[in-house]
């Protein structure tokens, strides 16, 4: 028997158990004129193994708003996580933010950050700080690796609060809306740095933000995080159990496998974030992104800009807890 077709089933036995039920309440609390049984007691009862038929009948379901958009986001959702992304924003991360005024009045912009990080608090964090303190309150949506929308409930939660996957089509689509959008093009590299190897940007794959923003015509914007790398700290990276799993590694760091699943939870580390001024490419054609050259040129001074923006952070900050 399929799962769909035993689910069924046994929500209809369930069903009719409660029916059954119902017909016996009825005959134990007769109606009104009859020898005995309060009529109050009577739908007070029959309403609540209503509901509870109700609520067997959709169970496992979640119910959704209307404001959800073609990327999934959810306003309703985006709107309740305020609360909570402002705690961690003024409390448990303490961010510094600066540069925000660098930003264009509205989209479309691409803001491209370090990757820091395994779980997507930069992205998460970045988008909720450019939102609240934007001019316009311009909430920038969140490109999100391959590899972290494969973990079990990660991606429909990412996408209600503005992840999206990471692919050209995508952010090609958001940028022609008129959208903020953040791109890591470090990727899984990023993600991947090991302690001693954190805040040295690496490689922007091939060009592909540049390309992007070329073809669309929109704004490059350097952004800097740093903080966020001793959120889960990753001593090494264990490949094997990784790829029996399906992912590139098993991080291990100071609180993870030793504490289970509370060694998901982020360090309070001290965060600094820096927007830059956006890069000067206006002035270049749409077919400037078939030059290979000029493309890479400026790719490498994008990267560039990001590191010299993470080394200022560093700076900034007095120290990892600050």
């Amino acid at each position: 028997m399929a799962k769909g077709e035993g689910d069924g089933a046994g929500l209809d036995e369930v069903d009719r158990a409660l029916a059954s039920l119902r017909r016996e309440i009825a005959a134990r609390f007769p109606a009104p004129g009859a020898r005995a049984g309060p009529p109050r007691i009577r739908e007070e009862w029959v309403r609540l193994f209503d509901e509870v038929r109700r609520r067997l009948a959709t169970l496992g379901m979640s119910e959704r708003s209307g404001e959800v958009d073609e990327f999934g986001m959810d306003e309703v959702v985006v709107g309740r996580s305020r609360g909570l992304f402002d705690l961690l924003y003024e409390r448990w991360f303490r961010v510094d933010l600066a540069g925000v005024d660098a930003l264009p009045e509205r989209g479309p912009a691409l803001l491209v950050a370090n990757h820091s990080g395994l779980l997507p608090w930069d992205g998460l964090l970045l988008a909720h700080a450019v939102e609240r303190f934007h001019r316009f309150h311009e909430r920038p949506r969140f490109l999100v690796a391959d590899w972290l929308i494969t973990l079990p409930f990660v991606q429909p939660a990412l996408a209600r609060l503005g992840g999206v996957r990471a692919c050209r089509e995508n952010a090609e689509r958001l940028l022609e809306s008129g959208r903020f959008v953040i791109a890591f093009p470090e990727g899984v590299k990023g993600a991947a740095k090991v302690f001693r190897e954190r805040y040295r940007v690496k490689r922007f794959g091939r060009g592909g933000v540049v390309r992007v923003a070329l073809e669309t015509g929109v704004p490059l914007v350097p952004v800097a995080v740093v903080g966020a790398e001793e959120t889960h700290p990753v001593l090494f990276k264990w490949t094997t159990p990784g790829r029996l799993l399906g992912l590139p590694f098993v991080p291990v760091t100071p609180t993870f496998p030793l504490l289970g699943p509370l060694g998901a939870l982020p360090l309070p580390s001290k965060w600094v974030i820096r927007i830059g001024d956006p890069l000067p490419i206006d002035h270049l054609p749409a077919d400037a992104a078939a030059d290979e050259l000029l493309v890479s040129r400026l790719t490498e001074e994008l990267r560039s800009q990001v590191q010299s923006l993470v080394d200022v952070a560093l700076a900034d900050r007095e120290s990892v807890w600050g």
